[in-house]
């Protein structure tokens, strides 16, 4: 039996995302050095690029 086509394609999830989590952009950045212990606010964090 085959799968029915509204189930899409198993490369579905593998394509490029243009938007960060936030422990992604956290993590971003530490790497360039701009992180400070003091930003624990959900909000309001700098923006950074998507690499």
């Amino acid at each position: 039996m085959s799968r029915h086509p509204s189930f899409g394609k198993s490369t579905k999830g593998a394509k490029k995302r243009n938007v960060l989590k936030r422990f992604e952009r956290v993590n971003v950045l530490k790497k360039l050095g701009r992180w400070d212990e003091s930003m624990k606010k959900v909000t309001g964090l700098p923006k950074t690029p998507v690499a």
